[in-house]
């Protein structure tokens, strides 16, 4: 089975056994303010294991798409990438322990076809200090299901990752016990961080043995939660079936969750036998097209085609997601993945553009099974496209720069001006001064963040007293053009489409500034449109009014809010209109006018001044009421 066939198997098996099959969310999580990007499939689900009902019923499976920023230096060995797919499985206090591991076991060696003799499993050894047994329970069921394979499933405990590497594993071993630090699941990470009152438990993850010839020396003895090379984690099962209640004590749930994730291209390299994931379906046919493209082999530019390959991926869904390439949050996250595909195509020979060759081939090997992808190539190919062309001519510059740069070393402020004048990340400059053999020893770090900060301190200056929402104070003519600001957002989404997202804005006493994101120009005939509904709000005097509302609940009755913005809990939303006549429901701080009528006081109307570039993809405009 391809990866793809695995996925869908996947989703099938479960809708099988009563499972409703839910969409994906975005990349980028709105109501999540606590990370830049889904990191697992778990993340989205979160308020529902915390108890709330999910729409869907108590049964719910997926495939995640997923990306880990913070694994981008990691990108280049053979299992690491900063995108992946997570399968997902969720019991909301329904089935348990004994159906949870017996599925997973049976899709993997019936469905996937896996020899379960390569397989090895774990769990939690329990700890005294809190209370917490020993989830034999867990051990119990996997002995079971391995008998019914005839293997004899020998179980052992090890304790801490330290312990297996000094002691091994012994023949007949395939069910290893360890700490809270392997098997025991949290939101703050640990049992002693387990915030009070919130749900916690063991866990059991799932390893497929690749052979002792990819035990890595330097780690010690082999064992499954040995980072050597020869087990890798291709799936995990959280059972959450306790909480905790004050800083010592922990009690069983009433209502028991499970929470599985799998990685699906580790499952496909497990099914390959192959511990390298770059050969699966998903990554394969993009290493193809770059030795096409270079005429090089991958066996002897591993790492530079890992690199690519994965960037590519992760940039290809952000773009999907509608993230663009900035200088800013998820944007500089997505700029630093494409620039670092391009640095790497560099030493490969590539040097005309290639985006345009390999993105089309990503979004082919997804548009089947993600229609978001199908619907959106042409735009995602364009946006790539045009953020490598940018860099291009920015690397060329930058890379004649470094070289004035290092006669005599490499500094912090050198660095800090390739950064600041050529859009290099830090990383980026490093690592090539590293490849040209550049010095730089002993203070570049401590001078570069000395820049960083004495620029962050002249941007607070030069925002001083700067409201949130991009008040420069809370005047009536302040409060008018904030108001005229969520008209024209609603405006611009009915005239150029949904896909427009407010990047940024700016209102004093004399005018308006707003940032969207938008490929194209915006027409003249498109920007009189634009005025025109606004005009119209206007004179229709609609009632403005505010509520507050769960995060969660705001986003499913329509609410819009800004890019990057984080939120917490609970967000006020301020409404333009009552029932059919509402125009404008937007996450914001305030304030505003309190009826659309009082921006035309005085015969005034709404009129665009100037729409320009404003970065890569980012339009401005400019407004007044004249």
């Amino acid at each position: 089975m391809n990866a793809q066939d695995i996925r869908n198997a996947y989703l099938q098996f479960y809708k099988d056994r009563q499972h409703e099959v839910i969409e994906r969310a975005p990349i980028m999580l709105k109501n999540d303010p606590t990370t830049l990007f889904t990191g697992s499939g778990m993340q989205p689900l979160m308020p529902y294991l915390l108890g709330q009902d999910h729409p869907a019923g108590v049964r719910l499976v997926d495939s995640q798409t997923c990306l880990r920023a913070q694994d981008i230096e990691d990108v280049g060995d053979n299992r690491h990438t900063t995108f992946f797919e997570m399968l997902g499985n969720w019991s909301m206090g329904d089935y348990f322990k004994e159906q949870q591991i017996r599925w997973f076991f049976e899709f993997l060696t019936d469905v996937v076809g896996l020899d379960p003799h390569k397989i090895y499993v774990t769990c939690f050894i329990g700890d005294e200090t809190h209370g917490i047994p020993r989830d034999t329970e867990a051990a119990d069921i996997w002995k079971k299901v391995f008998a019914e394979k005839d293997i004899d499933a020998g179980i052992v405990a090890i304790g801490s990752q330290e312990d297996g590497n000094n002691r091994g594993i012994k023949p007949g071993e395939r069910i290893f016990f360890y700490d809270e630090s392997e098997n025991f699941w949290s939101r703050g990470g640990g049992l002693n961080k387990t915030p009070i009152g919130d749900p916690c438990g063991p866990d059991s993850e799932v390893f497929y043995d690749f052979g002792p010839q990819n035990h890595a020396s330097g780690y010690g003895l082999a064992h499954p939660a040995s980072d050597s090379g020869q087990f890798m984690e291709i799936g995990n099962q959280v059972f959450m079936q306790y909480r905790r209640i004050d800083e010592d004590t922990f009690e069983p749930l009433a209502r028991k969750n499970v929470d599985f994730g799998g990685g699906l291209e580790r499952i496909a390299a497990a099914a390959l036998d192959n511990p390298d994931v770059y050969y699966i379906s998903l990554l394969r046919p993009i290493i193809d097209k770059l030795e096409a493209l270079s005429g090089k082999k991958y066996e002897s530019h591993t790492e530079s085609m890992r690199v690519i390959a994965d960037h590519l991926r992760g940039a290809t869904f952000l773009a999907v997601d509608d993230v663009k390439p900035g200088n800013k949050e998820q944007g500089y996250v997505m700029r630093r993945l494409l620039r670092r595909a391009i640095r790497f195509a560099f030493e490969l020979g590539i040097e005309q553009n290639f985006f345009e060759e390999i993105v089309p081939i990503i979004a082919d090997m997804y548009s089947n099974d993600y229609p978001e992808v199908a619907s959106k190539r042409s735009d995602v190919i364009a946006t790539l496209v045009k953020e490598e062309k940018v860099f291009r001519q920015t690397l060329r510059k930058g890379l004649k720069q470094l070289e004035k740069f290092s006669s005599e070393g490499l500094t912090g402020a050198e660095l800090f001006t390739l950064y600041d004048t050529f859009g290099f990340p830090v990383e980026l400059s490093t690592e090539e001064a590293f490849k040209q053999n550049i010095q730089l020893s002993d203070n570049w770090r401590q001078e570069f963040d000395s820049k960083m900060t004495e620029q962050r301190m002249r941007s607070q200056t030069a925002a001083k007293g700067t409201f949130k929402g991009g008040l420069g104070g809370q005047t009536l003519q302040h409060k008018k053009y904030h108001t005229a600001t969520h008209l024209m957002y609603a405006a611009l989404k009915q005239v150029l489409g949904d896909h427009v997202t407010q990047h940024g804005s700016n209102i004093t006493e004399e005018r308006l500034r707003f940032d969207f994101n938008n490929d194209e120009k915006v027409t003249p005939e498109q920007l009189a449109k634009v005025e025109h509904i606004v005009n119209e709000k206007i004179k229709a005097d609609l009632p403005i009014s505010f509520h507050e509302y769960p995060t969660t609940e705001a986003f499913e009755m329509g609410a819009i809010g800004a890019f990057g913005d984080k939120y917490g809990d609970t967000v006020k939303v301020y409404k333009m209109g009552e029932g059919d006549q509402r125009f404008s429901f937007e996450i914001c701080g305030g304030p505003h006018v309190d009826h659309t009528g009082q921006l035309g006081e005085d015969g005034k109307v709404f009129k665009i001044t100037k729409e320009e570039s404003s970065s890569s993809g980012i339009r401005r405009i400019k407004a007044i009421l004249v």
